[in-house]
């Protein structure tokens, strides 16, 4: 059965947004928290989604503004697009600079304000922004794994997320911003401690009870468990290339665990199809 276009492109902008995570984390090992890094994890973010026409991995070359159908009545116009490179250099300095003293959670909360004023690409600021901030503390090792997702807080909250940006660009009032950050920090991370919790649940079930039946593919079975941890949205190129091997096994896991509910076609296509970890993504879910 198909699903609505608007699925599909929700589903596909959580698929890059997790290899865009997971592509920028990878590369932290050799590169610094950087525009460089930040323009490649657009261009990951924005394929085959909306941007995906409006420069990806590139910062803009024209004005655009937020809010409102033209300049005239937006609700806020970002820098002129000739200052945006050199205003980016100057964050990624900030985010580097030893000598600016405070906690590592104030710091990327002001960069965070500072990167959605810049609002430097054309689209895809807010996804790129949420990005920076989880990209920031694995780089300074007060995560290890990439597991505080903002995203739904701010989503939830998306008035006072808004409320508190403008508040600092109107009455320089930082430090409520910097409370509704702090208090999704918080709220964010009890959430994710109860979360883990239904992950080994959800873990004892599918490789203690369901995978075993698999005989023989129980090995393959279990490698491609711990790829859908990481990469919850596959296709069969995502399986040949993650567990390195060909087509038919691909294929045949795939239907494995379709068969035993663990994963779930979304696309409704015949070709290009993509498996999602429905149950696993479910425990993120703001209903859990």
């Amino acid at each position: 059965m198909d699903i609505p276009l608007e699925n599909k492109d929700d589903w596909q902008e959580v698929h890059n947004y997790v290899k865009a995570m997971n592509g920028a984390i990878e590369q932290l090992k050799q590169l610094p928290l950087s525009t460089r890094l930040l323009k490649q994890a657009h261009y990951r973010l924005t394929h085959r989604v909306r941007g995906m026409d409006k420069m990806p991995g590139e910062y803009r070359t024209s004005q655009n503004w937020i809010g409102g159908a033209t300049l005239k009545d937006a609700v806020f116009i970002p820098p002129h697009h000739e200052e945006v490179s050199a205003q980016m250099g100057d964050l990624e300095n900030f985010l580097h600079n030893g000598e600016i003293e405070v906690p590592h959670l104030v710091k990327i909360a002001i960069a965070h304000y500072q990167f959605e004023t810049i609002h430097p690409f054309l689209d895809g600021n807010g996804r790129i922004g949420r990005l920076m901030i989880t990209l920031y503390l694995v780089d300074k090792g007060l995560l290890a794994k990439p597991t505080l997702y903002l995203s739904d807080y701010f989503e939830r909250n998306k008035g006072l997320y808004y409320d508190n940006l403008t508040l600092v660009r109107t009455s320089d009032n930082l430090t409520q911003w910097l409370k509704f950050f702090l208090v999704a920090v918080i709220e964010t991370s009890k959430k994710g401690i109860l979360a883990f919790q239904r992950i080994l649940e959800l873990k004892e079930i599918i490789e203690g009870k369901k995978i075993v039946t698999l005989g023989r593919k129980v090995g393959k079975a279990k490698e491609l468990m711990n790829l859908l941890y990481k990469t919850p949205f596959v296709s069969a190129a995502d399986v040949m290339q993650g567990l390195k091997v060909t087509a038919p096994t691909a294929n045949g896991l795939i239907r494995d665990f379709v068969r035993l509910g663990i994963l779930n076609e979304v696309t409704g296509m015949k070709r290009n199809r993509m498996f999602k970890f429905t149950e696993y993504l479910r425990l993120f879910s703001d209903k859990n």
